[in-house]
């Protein structure tokens, strides 16, 4: 049985503060700073683009800490854009 997949709220959380360059391979994702560890935050638009993002963590030889998904749209205002990063 195939459903069509819905775009998803997610939270991306790798170990350490990623920099501007390591930032730039995930288009589209807005980058939050958390003590040690940077979340990654954004709508993806389907499953393909979520495996996307956890292979290039994968190539990147990032730690992978935490994966959520939200829902279809962020809780909370405090994210301006998507874009950000």
């Amino acid at each position: 049985m195939n459903h069509p997949t819905k775009s998803a709220w997610y939270e991306i959380r790798v170990r350490g503060q990623l920099s501007q360059r390591l930032l730039g391979a995930f288009p589209g994702l807005h980058a939050e700073i958390q003590g040690a560890d940077t979340l990654l935050i954004g709508t993806l638009p389907d499953q393909a683009a979520l495996h996307g993002v956890l292979a290039r963590i994968e190539a990147l030889c990032l730690e992978l800490i935490e994966l959520r998904r939200c829902g279809g749209e962020p809780a909370s205002n405090r994210i301006r854009s998507e874009r950000d990063v």
